[in-house]
């Protein structure tokens, strides 16, 4: 509603200005400096003092005598040097609010595409692959809260190098078959497996490095797709990935569609995207130098990026595909560019009976939606790869496709390291000058981390500790439940409550503290409403019909008091805090007011006893107030992937 008002006042402004002063300016609305001032300012007559030569209070006084009248507003006041206060009538706000009117949501037209998680098929997720589910999720969840229609790529990169070194350490190193492998892979933890055998595969290339020439062998069969080792290679990626989907699962994440990278090249994706690249001349062969032999992009390419430096290598000199050669095809065939498409096959259907679908060279009877053509792509990438998105969206130009390269947007983030604190309680052994950092970095091809299963059962475990103590005599099951929705509550909203260009340290006991600014806290706020209304049934009394006893009158009698309209109006404020976090790209801000938000509800939980109000407006008012607290709380922990649990 907040957000209504706000439109109507730029369009009422702007009409009145143009019909009256004959002047065509923005209007802009700013926010008082302190509450009391009322809940919009506007500071048009400083925009008019060049043009009218007249003083902005002058003209604030004159505008001021002369305002439109907007549905909403009840008055418009002068401040300081020509601001003009508009204060809400308060009142109707609020009947609006409790008939159901809400913020409009974006309706523009055309595919959002989110890519996010794509994970190396080679080993178990770790805490850093959380970051990215995490962020790309919710940044999905708040596309389509907005009224966005959106499209969840996960890229599967099964023929690259992380996957050749772990077929590598099967082929070479423990001299398994494929039907061994095959046979391990159907055993539970096989990702926990791949994990300690890609450590030790990197390790002995270490020692020795004349085997890193297997590598090089491996990733062109696997390339190729024929052959053992590219048998090996499936075997692999395939069983890891419905471990990596089960992982995410645990946090709520689901997926639309698994693109991989082996149909990139069996579909000839990449080879289409070679021809244009060589025909519009974004590539040349290089006959000379470190790069003699190879496809190679121009660094004058990088101008527009602002970073024109050394050529990129596209196609290496024994023809295999970089990575970023392979994403050039990737990013063309999402904007609907290429001419081509995958094959698609059902992978999973989830509880809700959602399909994620994934990539196949070959025809399947299923009939699959249509998947790409999207008209904005998100690549939720960290932020060491910021070159590689750059040289991507720099083939892009280089192809003509100026528009589409606008609209590839690479979603970065910071890195995820931990606590010395908690690599103690995770069992991480540390040397004493880890023990003295802020944080410690980990590194999977090191096997130094902390996998993302093994996070997720400990914060499981510490939260079923803390409910088993506080509700010992709830049925098992329930607190299983409850301990679950915490600890991933707690998980999620630490991800998110930093900035993307934040480089985490995860502390287990600060995420899953039930004061501050945590998942828990929030949670907390949202079971708080709730429980009143349960507590009211066991009093045997009913929730009152609202709209029978709240009218127009009686609620602005209640909202006479300064402390219930500041609540309300915070609590009314969701739509705005959504488009200023979509519009900044910061799933932090959509954390950040879900917390103001529980701070708001506590206060008044504390300050009101909603069910020993004698007054039966009053208490009819309170009783809608903390309905409407837990509608906003509920809604807002949903675009956070928060679900709210029974008790805490």
């Amino acid at each position: 509603m907040f957000h209504i008002l706000e439109k109507r006042l730029i369009e009422a402004v702007g009409r009145f200005l143009r019909e009256s002063r004959q002047v065509e300016i923005p209007v802009v609305l700013e926010q008082p400096r302190q509450a009391a001032f009322g809940e919009i300012a506007l500071p048009v007559a400083f925009g008019l003092a060049k043009q009218l030569r007249q003083p902005p209070r002058a003209i604030a006084e004159a505008l001021a005598k002369e305002f439109p009248a907007v549905e909403g507003i009840e008055k418009v006041e002068i401040a300081g040097g020509g601001y003009l206060n508009v204060r809400f009538d308060r009142g109707y706000y609020a009947a609006a609010l409790l008939a159901g009117l809400t913020d409009a949501t974006n309706e523009a037209a055309g595919k959002v595409i989110v890519e996010h998680t794509n994970i190396n098929p080679n080993k178990a997720a770790h805490i850093g692959h959380l970051r990215n589910a995490v962020l790309g999720d919710t940044f999905v969840r708040m596309l389509r809260a907005n009224g966005r229609k959106v499209e969840v790529q996960n890229y599967i990169d099964n023929t690259g190098v992380q996957v050749a070194d772990v077929v590598v350490g099967f082929h070479y190193l423990e001299k398994k078959t494929p039907a061994e492998v095959r046979n391990l892979a159907a055993q539970p933890k096989f990702d926990y497996y791949c994990w300690d055998l890609y450590a030790r595969t990197s390790a002995y290339y270490g020692s020795n490095p004349e085997a890193v020439e297997w590598r090089r062998n491996t990733l062109h069969v696997i390339e190729a797709g024929e052959g053992e080792l590219a048998e090996l290679g499936h075997i692999v990626a395939d069983a890891i990935v419905e471990r990596h989907l089960d992982t995410m699962l645990r946090l709520g994440i689901e997926y639309d569609v698994l693109p991989r990278e082996s149909e990139i090249l069996h579909l000839r994706f990449w080879a289409t995207a070679f021809e244009q690249l060589k025909e519009r001349k974004a590539i040349y062969f290089e006959n000379e130098g470190k790069n003699s032999g190879c496809w190679v992009m121009a660094g004058s390419h990088f101008r527009e990026a602002g970073d024109e430096g050394e050529a990129k290598v596209i196609v290496r000199s024994n023809g295999t595909v970089t990575y970023v050669g392979k994403d050039i095809a990737y990013q063309l065939w999402k904007f609907g560019l290429l001419g081509k498409d995958f094959h698609y096959k059902p992978l999973r259907t989830y509880q809700s009976g959602h399909v994620a679908w994934v990539a196949t060279d070959e025809p399947c009877d299923a009939p699959a939606p249509p998947f790409g053509q999207g008209g904005e792509v998100y690549n939720v990438i960290d932020s060491r790869q910021s070159y590689l998105q750059d040289v991507v969206v720099a083939g892009l130009r280089a192809l003509g496709y100026a528009a589409q390269a606008e609209k590839s947007i690479h979603f970065s983030y910071e890195m995820v390291a931990l606590s010395p604190r908690t690599c103690a309680e995770l069992g991480i052994p540390l040397s004493e000058e880890d023990r003295k950092k802020s944080y410690v970095e980990v590194s999977g091809r090191k096997g130094l981390g902390v996998k993302a299963d093994d996070l997720i059962d400990k914060l499981i475990e510490k939260a079923r500790a803390e409910v088993d103590s506080r509700h010992p005599d709830a049925p098992e099951a329930e607190r299983a439940v409850v301990a679950r929705q915490i600890a991933v509550g707690a998980l999620r909203y630490f991800l998110l409550k930093f900035t993307r260009n934040t480089v985490i340290a995860f502390d287990i006991q600060e995420a899953l503290s039930f004061e501050g600014e945590t998942g828990p806290y929030v949670q907390y706020a949202a079971v708080r409403a709730r429980n009143i209304f349960r507590k009211l049934a066991e009093r045997g009394e009913a929730a009152p019909d609202f709209a029978a006893v709240l009218d127009r009158d009686a609620l602005r009698r209640q909202l006479a008091a300064e402390e219930f309209w500041q609540l309300l109006l915070a609590a009314s404020k969701a739509g705005p805090a959504l488009e200023s976090a979509l519009k900044a790209g910061e799933p932090s801000h959509v954390g950040r007011y879900a917390f103001t938000l529980a701070q708001s509800f506590n206060s008044f939980y504390h300050d009101y006893p909603v069910l020993t109000e004698s007054n039966r407006e009053k208490k009819t008012f309170l009783l809608w107030m903390t309905d409407y607290f837990r509608r906003r709380l509920e809604e807002t922990l949903a675009i956070l992937g928060i679900e709210v649990p029974e008790y805490m």
